[in-house]
């Protein structure tokens, strides 16, 4: 009878995980701190995962991962996918791998140099091969055919949604999108940058869709000239419902003919503190007509502005932040401990270094996005409980 009874409990258990998965009808989103990195985990509505990668080093941002992955009922990540391999996108991989299975691996390919970059110093070539070692230790834990390299026009195979690369190794995609391709009359109002040189020029950026009346925007840290060349001479990206802030919403990328292009209703940025949130995206995003709300992973802090970042004015401040209901951690932090006299490249450089570290807040919040089968989504803040529904946008057709 003792028997009996745990194979019923056994099938009960197994029965409730199937129906988890199975009735799944939305496309879930979710934005995890990971203090100024990257850490995006989509859902589909099949109940498979794919995860835009992975913060920094250190186990922080790998265990914020799990518990994101924990609560919206996995028991795998289905894709790892690197947007490209600065430390604070693919630093934390390999801790999430011993914390959490992971079934495939997506990326660019090798690491390569931009062709204009000054050579890299000994030491900063000692840091990415380090780096570099590290994720294929996890990489290397999957069978080859679960490792996947995708360029731009590529699509990964994700039942319930339509993941489509639109940038790879610093080319763009060039068949438009649905809704995408006409002639675009902003292009003419662009103002390029300098030419990148950093390892975002290689950014995987992707145009996440599902139901045919939902698109989401994510371009990891792709910069400012790329951007541009998603939407001009022709828009070739169409319209979006939900943009995700390019690059922390830092000074370097968010180019506003891209911006307004793309016509979001709605922006998710992924800041920290002390990172991104510039005053001048801040002032595209302001100026974006069709934008309704902006939400934020934390307050930023009111600081110097960066030339490194490009930022022309002082970012963070009251002027410079969503709305309190809007913005999922507002943990002040202090200003970090001044870096060694011989300092490793910085979190973002080309070793992937963290450089110097403040303590983590606890509990870390994110902010969730459920998108159902008519196209309409809310958005929640998971500090607060604060939520607020979009309706459904237009149907995308070519």
């Amino acid at each position: 009878m003792r028997l009996k009874c745990a194979a019923v409990v056994a099938f009960v258990i197994a029965f409730s995980g199937l129906v988890l998965v199975q009735g799944r009808s939305t496309l879930d989103i979710y934005a995890i701190d990971a203090e100024g990195g990257k850490a995006t985990l989509y859902v589909s509505p099949s109940g498979e995962s794919l995860l835009l990668d992975a913060g920094s080093g250190g186990g922080r941002d790998a265990t914020r991962i799990v518990e994101a992955a924990r609560q919206a009922g996995l028991t795998q990540i289905d894709y790892m996918l690197v947007t490209h391999y600065d430390g604070d996108h693919v630093g934390g991989v390999k801790d999430l791998a011993d914390r959490f299975p992971i079934k495939h691996f997506v990326d660019y390919g090798p690491r390569q140099p931009v062709p204009t970059a000054p050579a890299p110093t000994p030491a900063q070539l000692e840091a990415m091969a380090r780096s570099t070692g590290v994720y294929m230790s996890a990489v290397n834990t999957v069978p080859a055919a679960n490792h996947l390299v995708l360029k731009a026009g590529d699509a990964l195979p994700i039942k319930g949604i339509d993941v489509q690369m639109v940038s790879s190794k610093a080319t763009v995609l060039t068949k438009a999108l649905a809704d995408g391709g006409k002639p675009n009359p902003l292009c003419g109002q662009f103002k390029p940058h300098p030419v990148d040189t950093t390892e975002n020029y290689n950014t995987l950026g992707m145009v996440v869709s599902a139901f045919g009346r939902f698109r989401a925007l994510d371009l990891g840290d792709l910069t400012w000239n790329l951007e541009n060349k998603l939407v001009c001479p022709n828009n070739l990206l169409g319209t979006v419902d939900l943009y995700m802030v390019t690059h922390h919403g830092l000074a370097r990328s968010s180019e506003p003919v891209m911006v307004a292009s793309v016509a979001p209703r709605v922006a998710i940025m992924n800041n920290g503190p002390r990172k991104g949130g510039a005053v001048e995206t801040w002032d595209t995003l302001r100026a974006t007509k069709t934008l309704q709300d902006v939400w934020t992973l934390h307050y930023s802090e009111e600081r110097p502005l960066s030339a490194n970042f490009e930022e022309q004015a002082d970012p963070g401040g009251p002027k410079y932040n969503a709305p309190e209901q809007f913005i999922a951690n507002l943990d002040r932090t202090p200003a970090p401990p001044p870096a060694p006299a011989t300092p490793a490249p910085a979190q973002g450089g080309p070793g992937g270094a963290r450089g110097p570290q403040v303590p983590p807040h606890v509990p870390a919040y994110l902010i969730k996005v459920s998108v159902r089968p008519d196209g309409s989504f809310t958005i929640t803040n998971t500090r607060n409980g604060f939520s607020k529904e979009y309706p459904a946008g237009p149907r995308r057709t070519n």
